[in-house]
């Protein structure tokens, strides 16, 4: 992949959910929201304190993640659909 996410940003492809409740109904494409939930594509070095000294990311690349619903903005890199956020829209780490 020829991206690099700058400072705190980090590029995730998002996890397809299941197509099944927990009672067994299948959710047709049309009623599925889009899933919160990603994995780490790419980050960037970190963010910098005032003083210059660096942040350094708490994700990696490999990392499951969940974000918040509005998190993020789409984008395509290679042909594939990806979204790009800050590490703070980032709500924790799964697994």
């Amino acid at each position: 992949m020829a991206f690099t996410p700058l400072h705190d940003r980090v590029l995730v492809r998002r996890v397809e959910s299941d197509e099944k409740t927990a009672g067994g109904l299948f959710i047709p494409e049309s009623a599925k929201e889009k899933p919160a939930e990603a994995e780490v594509i790419a980050v960037g070095e970190g963010a910098r304190k005032d003083s210059g000294e660096l942040i350094p990311m708490s994700v990696k690349a490999g990392d499951k993640v969940l974000f918040g619903k509005w998190s993020g903005t789409e984008v395509t890199v290679d042909g594939e659909e990806l979204l790009i956020m800050k590490e703070s829209d980032i709500l924790g780490l799964l697994g």
